[in-house]
């Protein structure tokens, strides 16, 4: 009872966690997106024919960005489902039979 207790205590703090941490991803990614595309149409502005070297060095970042989003995502899950005590809390809510 005790173990199922800790375990289920254990998968909320998992829970919170990467709930946490994918909102604060999600936060910072969206800021530093905004800004990049922000100078990117600043510069088409100023200078048109350098319009294409801009939409590619822009794509280029933005795909770096967007990558670090993707990382807390994948963090984000395995701080649910790989959590050493999956197994108790599964076989708590009588799923794993």
């Amino acid at each position: 009872m005790e173990l199922s207790v800790a375990a289920v205590k254990i998968l909320v703090a998992c829970v919170t966690a990467a709930g946490f941490g994918i909102g604060i991803a999600a936060f910072g990614c969206g800021i530093a997106q905004g800004l990049g595309l922000k100078g990117a149409v600043e510069g088409v502005a100023r200078n048109p024919e350098a319009s294409g070297k801009i939409t590619v060095t822009m794509l280029i970042g933005l795909a770096m960005i967007e990558s670090l989003c993707i990382y807390a995502l994948v963090v984000a899950l395995i701080l649910i489902y790989a959590t050493p005590m999956a197994g108790p809390v599964i076989s708590l809510l009588g799923a794993g039979h």
